[in-house]
């Protein structure tokens, strides 16, 4: 019965060959291409719970709209940990560059997300922060401070309550160069800083630059020796990362001086400095080039940071591996200490020159990304190697990468294709293609089918849900489709639009062998008894209900192999005769209909013209014959439904 399902498989893997391997590809979202994963599991039971979030692109600075891939590929992206694909948010700003894309759930009682989108490639936006809930609509839109270049793609760090936000600030100033015994002459630098921003309003509440606090000398960047630069002049601090305690202060990572910097929320001084030629504590341990500095825990005088040691950068490096550090501080005592107490070297012995994120989870676990090609790697509190991960593709990094839990529930619709495929009338096969993007709770999907466009829905089958997409079989052609998204607990989630089957431009060149027209569409009760008789003749349950014809896509290389569904074998010659006796059953029914659809809106004017002369008996007796016909529906002159007659037909015994 699948033949032409094989040449649909078939072409498919064609298609699929001229294509990036690199990338997915999906029959319902088209414009999609998501970056596959190669993954590597050591303790997969020891893993924490939750989903990947990170955000690949080609380059750092937005390309061109000319030099953009045509499928939407950069953005955000949620995957699960087997690299399934959960939601695409490339379309959501038009394959833009996004950073810093993160669960978020201190805002209130529902999961968030946020993400920081790039500037455009010629400076018309400046790109801004963005928060969207979980059913993918953007809530807020965080802009730049006014006179800056962009919204920096370091940081968009929502406080709790999601009032504040923090985001980190550059600016081309000049300096004076005393600091290096040279009072008479000036220089151009790019100097760092931060901004608490109203995530209402985009007002700057907080804002602090290194300009006046931290001095030339500090930099491992700008030396004595060097000849003063002109605009934008020397990025001597570069800032990537900014957190806020309880307290009020604010832990800022400087890469270009190799410090960490704890700042006074009451008046912008600084604290203490960790690190760097400064440091203010007794330290066993070293680490320098370091990004995403953040507070695990804070108690006013005992601080618990988390910060990758890049050491290491585009001009060399200070250590021979990168590694994440988990540090103690302690405040209270003279002098101040600072202790690793977990350290996670990058699994594969190398180093993150740029970029790099560190997290700690919920269940002590850690979750580090070391950025280029999307690697990651989960770790236990102890360190053992849990997982690692990247891109598929050598083409993408991520700037950082998380781990952590999150429930999607899309206010759109699920999305459904499908098309018919057959080498005649006896032979006919629908494929139907399903995802909903964004959603985590869907584990299965039921199919359903109708005779027309307003009919009853008729269940079909129904097939667990094992990736982002998933295909099912039916058997005959099934005119008008639709699905339900089903939960763990058996609850429809959500509904997809019910759906026109697609048909081939030329049934001829696409195998058919009968007549030039194709098939007619089969009526799906019809065909759902004839497989159920089929099924009860063979031996299979009556409670299967049309699950025999239900095939997912891991289970279509089964297909592919025996030519068979899992309903065909076993069948007798009886139950091919129901079943062919049921397919031109349905074919007659739906010529009937067919024709009665075409002269529906003549019916109607006759009736009225009738009933005007005077003949509304004789108009009320051919109606009334004309009812007792096979026939399901007469579309009204408003385009609405009305009353429904089920068809009587029945398969044959």
């Amino acid at each position: 019965m699948f033949w032409g399902a094989l040449l649909l498989l078939f072409s498919s893997n064609v298609v699929a060959e001229r294509h990036d391997a690199d990338l997915m590809s999906f029959v319902t979202l088209p414009e999609v291409r998501a970056l596959k994963w190669e993954i590597t599991y050591y303790d997969r039971e020891r893993m924490a719970p939750g989903y990947w979030f990170v955000a690949p692109y080609g380059q750092i600075s937005p390309e061109h709209p000319t030099q953009k891939y045509q499928q939407y590929q950069v953005g955000p992206y949620i995957y699960d940990d087997n690299g399934v694909l959960i939601w695409a948010g490339s379309p959501l700003y038009d394959n833009h560059n996004t950073f810093d894309f993160k669960p978020v759930h201190n805002i209130d009682d529902n999961p968030h997300l946020s993400f920081i989108v790039g500037w455009e490639f010629d400076n018309s936006k400046k790109g801004h922060g963005a928060i969207v809930n979980n059913k993918y609509e953007v809530e807020k839109e965080v802009q730049v401070v006014n006179e800056l270049h962009d919204f920096n793609m370091h940081e968009f760090n929502i406080m709790d309550g999601g009032k504040t936000a923090l985001a980190c600030t550059y600016r081309s100033q000049v300096v004076n160069m005393a600091d290096f015994g040279r009072p008479t002459e000036e220089s151009w630098v790019t100097t760092g800083g931060f901004v608490e921003l109203d995530v209402e309003t985009s007002e700057v509440l907080v804002e602090w630059d290194s300009y006046d606090k931290i001095a030339l000398h500090e930099s491992n960047m700008f030396n004595a020796w060097d000849s003063p630069a002109g605009e934008p002049g020397w990025d001597y601090v570069h800032i990537n990362a900014v957190d806020k305690n309880e307290a009020g202060d604010y832990l800022i990572s400087l890469r270009f001086t190799n410090t960490i910097y704890l700042i006074s929320g009451q008046d912008g001084n600084i604290v203490w400095r960790l690190g760097g030629l400064e440091s203010n504590f007794d330290q066993d341990f070293t680490f320098s080039k370091q990004h995403d500095v953040k507070f695990v825990s804070s108690n006013g005088t005992h601080h618990v940071i988390s910060v990758l040691n890049n050491a290491s950068d585009e001009r060399g490096n200070d250590e021979n591996v990168s590694a994440a550090l988990i540090i103690e501080l302690d405040t209270a005592v003279v002098p101040m200490t600072a202790r690793v107490i977990r350290r996670i070297n990058r699994p594969d012995g190398g180093l993150t020159r740029l970029r790099g994120s560190v997290r700690v989870l919920p269940n002590e676990n850690i979750f580090v990304g070391w950025s280029e090609r999307g690697y990651s790697s989960e770790h236990a509190s102890n360190g053992d190697l849990l997982m690692t991960a990247r891109f598929a593709s050598e083409r993408y990094s991520t700037y950082r990468s998380f781990k952590g839990e999150f429930t999607g529930r899309p206010s759109a619709p699920p999305d459904l294709v499908a098309s018919v495929y057959g080498t005649d009338e006896e032979d006919t096969t629908t494929l139907l293609y399903v995802s909903w993007n964004g959603a985590t709770d869907v584990v299965k999907w039921n199919f359903y089918a109708q005779a027309y466009d307003r009919g009853e829905p008729v269940f079909i089958g129904s097939v667990n849900k094992t990736d982002f997409e998933t295909m099912f079989i039916a058997d005959g052609y099934m005119d008008w489709v639709s699905a339900q998204a089903i939960d763990a607990d058996g609850n429809v989630m959500h509904t997809s639009v019910t759906v026109r089957t697609e048909i081939p431009t030329n049934w001829k060149s696409a195998g058919w062998d009968g007549n030039a027209s194709g098939p007619s569409p089969d009526d799906p009760s019809i065909i759902a008894a004839a497989n159920k008789n089929l099924g009860s003749s063979s031996g299979s349950s009556s409670d299967n209900d049309s699950d025999s014809n239900a095939i997912s896509g891991d289970e279509s290389a089964d297909l592919i192999n025996d030519g068979t569904s899992t309903g065909s074998s076993g069948s007798s010659s009886h139950s091919n005769s129901q079943y062919a006796d049921a397919k031109e059953v349905a074919k007659a029914v739906y010529t009937a209909y067919d024709i009665i659809r075409g002269v529906g809106s003549l019916l109607i004017f006759i009736l009225v013209a009738c009933t005007l002369g005077g003949a509304g008996y004789a108009i009320w007796h051919a109606i009334r014959a004309r009812r007792s016909r096979s026939y399901q529906h007469v579309p009204s002159e408003e385009g609405l439904p009305t009353e429904e007659i089920h068809l009587t037909s029945a398969p044959r015994e």
